[in-house]
């Protein structure tokens, strides 16, 4: 034992890389050598290691997110360590049908670059070999990057980028398999852009066309529930309570609930098959014209259902500058919360044209997000580099059931969730805002609520909203969706009451899909970035929300 050669090596990379795994799998190949010992220390950086205190730096690079793994690679090549590279997760690289010109790859680099999978273990005894050699031998970096004296990350990004411009292959889909072909045609944009608003479109006439007989079924129900108590019980506050407050108030939420299910049920089935994935894959170079990437729409596409989760889901984004800006863009997504406002909107005002104006709301946010993003990259706080992006298309496969059983399933929990409490609540005290201090719903304009509405009415005037319409968008502040029970209280359970036009129907949509995100996705932006973005957040979503709100209200009224 005495004679065996003894190495130190530093394994680095990430922890997303697969370094751990790895790890023990190069120990197991290490023991079988007669010949050395091989000793492995985790480290993050070269500031944790001192060049005397090892002999090899084996750095390991996630092949499915290059360009943030290999942005170690030019401080140690900085400070004179032997490298070894071992690029990890090769085979999933291989899967999106990209690949890596390794011989051009070692050239730039001036180091042992090699493939190996922590999963399968293929490859191990070639590294283990090359770290072995890399001991022995002189295996410093090529000398263009070791001549650098700057260490500043844009110096470095500019260097990998480089090296991945002249190196990565992208795929040219020769496949000539019908799901290659469908593949090519769902991301390449000319064809995959009109095919997205397509199934949009289709998915927003279902929601309406399947879910309003359902619709109105419910709201019969409704209707003879709360003829039922008036009838029934005696006079009192308590009737008035049950009735206007409780039945109506909850019960006007409750009539949206097919249609929710509807457009739930189509956007599952585009997720199980597969093909959500292929539209963040397509909407990756439009994401670059913003600064960003495909990993950064994932997100987006998740705030459409609910933003707490996307918020949270941008974790994955490593860059931290894109994270945070990719947080800030998520509240512009239509989240199902406001779903059922937009339903009885539409449903009301808007008989002729319910998909387009539908689609339309979402499409605004869309581009407004993408607007958003765009003017803060030009700004100090986010302007950096693009970023190269591969994304791992999934398999098409057929939907499960019982998968989308499951995911619809979860939105209708969270909906009758949400209206057994946060709504009930919030009815129950736009309730008695309205029937006190006079004892009488007929005598609004004395009543507390309306003391509330006529304090914010003079900032509401421009935009055409009266201060009942202001006291139903102040009751949407813990969730959206109280908004619609609020108008059920306040106009009897008939919209139609409402002196809305057109315009200000539609100005009213706009205004509820900009201004302030539930408490819910602030607390979560909070705790995601900090308090700063957070307030951020909440003073730009209502500054915005009234600017085009109004610009809504003005041209509309020019036009019409």
């Amino acid at each position: 034992m005495s004679d065996k050669q003894h190495i130190e090596v530093a394994l680095v990379g990430s922890p997303k890389s697969g370094k751990s795994a790895l790890i023990a799998q190069m120990q197991l190949a290490a023991a079988k050598r007669q010949d050395v010992v091989v000793d492995f220390d985790e480290h993050h950086s070269h500031k944790e290691m001192d060049c005397e205190s090892h002999d090899v730096v084996l750095q390991v690079v996630d092949a499915v997110n290059l360009e943030e793994s290999l942005m170690l690679t030019p401080s140690f090549v900085d400070h004179n360590h032997h490298l070894v590279l071992a690029i990890n997760r090769y085979d999933l690289l291989l899967k999106t049908h990209h690949r890596i010109n390794l011989t051009r790859f070692r050239e730039l680099v001036g180091v042992p670059v090699l493939t190996v999978s922590s999963v399968t273990g293929e490859g191990i005894e070639d590294v283990l070999n090359e770290v072995i050699v890399a001991a022995q031998t002189d295996c410093t970096a090529h000398p263009v990057v070791h001549a650098w004296e700057q260490q500043e990350e844009d110096a470095y990004r500019a260097y990998v980028q480089g090296v991945l411009h002249e190196t990565l292959i992208h795929p040219r889909w020769d496949s000539h398999t019908l799901l290659e072909k469908i593949n090519r045609i769902l991301i390449n944009k000319w064809t995959g852009i009109p095919i997205l608003i397509a199934l949009l479109g289709f998915a927003f006439w279902a929601t309406f066309a399947i879910g309003e007989p359902l619709q109105n079924l419910l709201q019969s129900g409704i209707d003879a529930l709360y003829l039922w108590i008036v009838n029934t019980m005696p006079a009192s506050w308590l009737q008035s309570l049950v009735a206007d407050g409780i039945v109506l108030g909850v019960g006007s939420l409750l009539t949206a609930l097919p249609n929710i299910v509807v457009l739930f049920f189509f956007i599952s089935m585009m997720e199980d098959t597969g093909y959500l994935a292929r539209v963040a894959y397509l909407m990756d170079d439009i994401m670059h014209i913003v600064g960003l990437h495909g990993r950064s729409f994932i997100p987006l596409l998740m705030g459409f259902n609910c933003n707490v989760p996307a918020i949270i889901a941008a974790r994955d984004i490593h860059n931290t500058k894109n994270r945070i800006l990719t947080i800030l863009m998520v509240p512009f997504m239509s989240c199902s919360a406001r779903l059922p406002v937009y339903i009885l909107f539409v449903s009301t005002f808007f008989t002729q044209h319910k998909a387009l104006v539908l689609g339309s709301i979402y499409l605004i946010g869309l581009a407004l997000s993408f607007l958003f993003g765009w003017i803060m990259k030009h700004t100090k706080w986010f302007k950096q580099p693009e970023q190269d992006y591969i994304n791992e298309l999934p398999k098409f496969q057929i939907p499960s059931w019982q998968s989308m059983g499951r995911h619809i399933w979860y939105r209708i929990k969270d909906f009758l969730q949400k209206i057994s409490t946060v709504v009930l609540c919030a009815s129950v005290i736009i309730w008695a805002l309205e029937y006190f201090p006079n004892g009488n719903l007929n005598d609004l304009d004395s009543s507390w609520l309306a003391a509330i509405g006529k304090a914010i009415e003079p900032l509401m005037q421009p935009l055409g909203f009266d201060w009942k319409m202001s006291v139903c968008l102040l009751t949407g502040l813990p969730a959206k969706e109280a908004i619609v029970s609020s108008f059920a209280i306040l106009y009897g359970g008939n919209l139609m009451n409402a002196p809305f036009t057109p315009v200000s129907a539609y100005a009213f949509l706009v205004f509820t899909l900009l201004y302030f995100p539930c408490i819910a996705t602030i607390s979560t932006i909070r705790k995601e970035t900090n308090r700063y973005w957070a307030i951020f957040a909440v003073i730009n979503s209502l500054l915005l929300a009234w600017l085009m709100t109004w610009l809504v209200t003005v041209i509309g009224n020019t036009i019409w």
